[in-house]
């Protein structure tokens, strides 16, 4: 699995599990927005997102180490591998978050996405551009 650094540019998408909807209302976008700013934003610039009923995608560049320092005061203390994870963290709380109210409001039980979310590291122009004009 990609492991998410500092400075780098992602392609960050997932699915829902099977045939289940990750929005079934507006109220759900609007949720789903309230989340990722609440655990992602604070690690991660955001340049474009496409969500649909039953998936999402978004570009990405996570923020430089000393950002993140200033916001998490403990990211300066982990080791290298574990500010990694931190990171990655962030994300898994951000699904976990919207998951656990997405399934108490519509009566739900067990996982809403595919399991790890995937992540592609952007390595090129070409692909940055194309993920910034498919993805918003």
């Amino acid at each position: 699995m990609e492991i998410l650094e500092s400075g780098y540019y992602y392609h960050i998408y997932n699915h829902a599990n099977g045939s289940d909807n990750l929005f079934r209302s507006d109220d759900n976008y609007r949720f789903f927005l309230k989340k990722f700013k609440q655990h992602v934003t604070p690690i991660a610039e955001t340049y474009a997102y496409c969500l649909l009923p039953n998936h999402f995608h978004f570009l990405v560049r996570i923020k430089e180490e000393g950002v993140i320092r200033s916001t998490f005061p403990k990211f300066q203390t982990l080791e290298k591998i574990n500010r990694n994870k931190f990171i990655s963290k962030q994300f898994s709380n951000f699904f976990s978050s919207y998951t656990q109210s997405f399934n108490k409001v519509n009566g739900r039980k067990g996982s809403l996405f595919y399991k790890n979310f995937k992540r592609k590291r952007i390595t090129t122009e070409i692909y940055l551009k194309q993920c910034n004009y498919s993805v918003a």
